[in-house]
């Protein structure tokens, strides 16, 4: 029986094989824990009635572990050098399709719309590039996609930002997007030994579970976005401030007033002291100033 492709032994040889070195740039470091990745699939509930959605599939050691629960793998790789590795290490599996192709530029919406079944759950589990974590789950939570639920690896400190708490230096835009479309909770901590070459820094499983509703209700999403984002776009200036920066164009300093006092939040404030009912409350009347 052959070795699981998450070995040091295995990983090595196909490396070695291809004349592979480890790309930096595209943030990869090669896990060689196959129970590690058993116990990341089996978190994730993927069952055959799961369709898997993977990124950035390395040298296939994840997708592997996928192949053997899912009825179906569609693994997305930016590196053109795996491509040919990956035909080779997943020949196995026939339930396993990889595209050569950038997630941040894929047309999933349309994609998924086609391979979604009724009875089956999409699911996307990755080992996530660190270097680009947040803007892929930001295009998948944003985007209008039939995903159940989003169990992916990333850096600790990343995935504590996106579970943390007002008031506290971790809390973010990407704390409000994360929370205001899923439940998100870190199922398991993954130590960087695990990993070949090793990270700097450990890693963490985090569960996102769609919600059936957004967490609360605003007028328009987009400009809810633009609102939480500007008001950390200079976390040591007030709301005000940041907010005045980004609407200028649009908004006089009467209108401004009148938002703060509508909305009953003091303009000194800093946006990490925030609630998401608060920014809600903000947005939707900027919303209907904006509007009148």
């Amino acid at each position: 029986m052959t070795k699981p492709i998450a070995t040091i032994t295995r990983t090595k040889a196909i490396m070695e094989k291809y004349g592979l070195g480890f790309k930096k740039s595209l943030g990869q470091n090669f896990l060689v824990d196959a129970n590690v990745l058993k116990k990341i699939v089996a978190k994730a509930g993927v069952d055959e009635k799961t369709i898997a959605i993977e990124i950035g599939p390395g040298i296939g050691a994840l997708t592997e572990q996928l192949a053997h629960e899912a009825k179906h793998v569609y693994a997305f790789e930016i590196d053109q050098r795996l491509m040919e590795v990956l035909d080779d290490t997943l020949s196995p599996y026939s339930n396993v399709t990889v595209f050569n192709q950038d997630i941040l530029e894929a047309d999933l919406e349309t994609f998924l719309h086609e391979k979604y079944q009724e009875g089956y759950q999409v699911k996307v589990v990755a080992n996530l590039p660190y270097y680009i974590t947040t803007p892929i789950l930001m295009k998948l939570l944003r985007d209008e996609l039939p995903i159940h639920s989003m169990t992916v690896m990333m850096q600790k400190e990343v995935a504590d930002r996106m579970a943390a708490e007002p008031n506290t230096k971790n809390y973010g835009s990407l704390s409000i997007a994360v929370q205001y479309y899923t439940e998100s909770k870190v199922v398991m901590n993954v130590p960087k030994t695990c990993f070949i070459p090793q990270p700097n820094v450990d890693s963490a499983i985090l569960q996102l579970t769609k919600r059936d509703e957004p967490l609360i209700y605003v007028e328009d999403e987009a400009l809810f976005f633009e609102v939480v984002q500007a008001s950390f776009g200079q976390r040591r200036k007030t709301i005000k401030n940041n907010l005045q920066r980004e609407f200028k164009d649009r908004l006089s300093q009467k209108q401004f007033e009148q938002i703060f006092e509508e909305s009953g939040i003091e303009p000194q404030r800093r946006g990490e002291s925030l609630s998401i009912e608060e920014f809600a409350k903000l947005s939707n009347v900027c919303y209907k100033i904006l509007n009148q």
